[in-house]
């Protein structure tokens, strides 16, 4: 564990008969994560990395807990006015971290810039798509008024960072990089931020809740999964995400470490590009020439490409029992999950079959994306799916690229067929059904993370109309027609969800997140 020394700390903190974090008051947590976070700006890019070092920085309104349920964050209370008004009462006495007050102001600028952030390459505008009209009452009362009736607001609002309007208006996004509009309510200030390496983090000791433990956080990018592990076991860290499948079980057999583990929100899935008519990059006939038409817009094609994969098989010896395999983005148990929608069967030979009657009897040519250092294993998930599609006669390569990288590249549509992920943090299917599948529409703020552009009509009527259904029986009823409306169209091909886990030095306990999101707040010595 690194120590830093501070005001008042003797040199008692500098022997080891003791774990550093039982002296509390002033300690430092180190923590390593898998996943590099692009910016300090919440509202940029609505990435897990990101989104978990926003919790630590920024509050929201509503705020969820481990199992993904809502509870009162910097609002107390909110109630239904009218069909299409929802009022929020804010919590008083919240101070900004530069010591001015919270007010409804601060919240309705942040409503106001939430999807408007240039350059973001997936944001946060469909969580306040209901959003009409933005009314402050006093400094402590606000109201949201919809063009209809909008039951999933608080909830969707959980998702949203509350920002100062006085720190950030006019800011841009290298502006909360610099720490200069970075400034929050939250549990830790921010020090530093080093783009690719770490943030560093102080406790904000005017915290309206419970003030944290830690005096001190080092939020580090370890992206290499051997570089991880080694940063635990050799105590550079004390806390590290996404444990690496090759090292779960000796790790859960080593008497120092402690495993943290549950089961996930995050669905591992592959995107395909539908924004072209012809000219799809990465794709070509068996001699290289280009094709007539996108093949992905052919439902047989993308039929074939999901019988081809045996999800079963990534399960088991990719992922090494760290996932299951699914055939849609929610687990059993959650709101809108569908228990008649199976992974999909196996099928090498269907998958032939119904490329040849698309007329690739022989396949064709294309190189299938992935980051290297963004979800657990990755590249070998990507390297395992283009064999199995090379054996069904579509020649595939891999090209895996850092995260940073792949997800410019991917949000500007270079890629012809990607591997990607999507937690629905919400616990219910309509999270994926506006962000990833709801066409893009800038304006309807629909799609923003809808990288392959597919578009269907009749499916965004029925979100549509399912986000207005206040009865919640009929509303799981709509959206679970939604989930198989999506399966039989595939339009996206599912590969398995994630079992959330975390590896802790001896000592420490972790409240494993369904979210995925890793915090100092969920760290407690025990």
């Amino acid at each position: 564990m690194t120590l830093r020394l501070t005001p008042g700390l003797g040199l008692a903190a500098l022997m080891f008969s003791a774990p550093a974090w039982a002296q509390t008051a002033d300690t430092t947590l180190n923590i390593g994560i898998g996943g590099a976070v692009t910016s300090i700006d919440p509202h940029f890019y609505n990435a897990s990395p990101n989104n978990s070092l926003s919790l630590h920085i920024f509050d929201r309104l509503v705020e969820r807990d481990a199992r993904a349920q809502p509870f009162p964050g910097l609002a107390e209370s909110w109630r239904v006015v009218s069909d299409t008004v929802w009022e929020f009462k804010l919590r008083p006495g919240v101070k900004w971290h530069d010591g001015r007050d919270f007010t409804a102001e601060d919240v309705a600028f942040t409503i106001q810039r939430a999807p408007n952030v240039p350059g973001s390459p997936g944001g946060f505008g469909g969580f306040v798509r209901a959003i009409e009209r933005v009314e402050v009452i006093d400094p402590l009362t606000i109201r949201f008024h919809t063009a209809r009736p909008h039951p999933l607001l608080p909830t969707e609002l959980a998702s949203v960072a509350i920002i100062a309007r006085h720190a950030a208006e006019g800011a841009g996004t290298e502006d909360f990089n610099s720490g200069k509009a970075a400034i929050g309510t939250g549990p830790y200030r921010l020090v530093a931020y080093r783009s690719g390496d770490r943030t560093e983090l102080v406790r904000n000791e005017s915290y309206f809740r419970e003030r944290e433990p830690w005096a001190r956080v080092n939020y580090r990018f370890i992206g290499n999964d051997g570089a991880r592990t080694a940063a635990l076991l050799a105590g550079d860290v004390d806390l590290i995400d996404q444990v690496p499948s090759t090292d779960l079980n000796r790790m859960k057999r080593d008497p120092k470490v402690t495993i943290s583990e549950i089961q996930g929100l995050r669905l591992i899935y592959l995107v395909m590009d539908h924004s072209r008519q012809r000219d799809v990059p990465f794709v070509s006939d068996n001699e290289g020439k280009p094709l007539a038409a996108n093949p992905f817009n052919d439902l047989r094609i993308r039929r074939a490409l999901s019988m081809a994969i045996n999800r079963q098989a990534l399960s088991e010896r990719v992922m090494e029992g760290t996932a299951q395999p699914t055939g849609q983005w929610l687990p059993e148990g959650t709101f809108g999950y569908n228990p008649d929608v199976r992974p999909p069967a196996f099928d090498p030979d269907g998958a032939k079959r119904l490329l040849a009657e698309a007329g690739f009897p022989q396949g064709f040519r294309m190189t299938l994306h992935s980051p290297n250092d963004r979800y657990p294993n990755d590249s070998k998930t990507a390297q395992a799916v283009a064999q199995m599609f090379t054996r069904v006669g579509i020649r595939t390569e891999v090209e895996a690229v850092p995260w940073a990288s792949f997800s410019q590249r991917s949000n500007r549509q270079e890629y012809a067929i990607r591997l990607s992920g999507w937690g629905s943090v919400t616990g219910e299917a309509s999270y994926a059904l506006v962000n990833i599948l709801g066409t893009f529409d800038r304006e309807r703020r629909t799609g923003a993370s809808n990288s392959g552009r597919y578009s269907n009509p009749a499916l965004d009527d029925l979100t549509s109309r399912a986000a207005a259904t206040i009865d919640d029986a009929a509303r799981e009823r709509m959206l679970r027609e939604a989930v198989k409306t999506v399966t039989d169209d595939v339009a996206i091909i599912p590969l398995f969800q994630l079992v959330n886990s975390w590896a802790l030095r001896r000592g420490l306990r972790y409240e494993a997140r369904m979210d995925e999101r890793t915090t100092a707040m969920a760290v407690r010595a025990e």
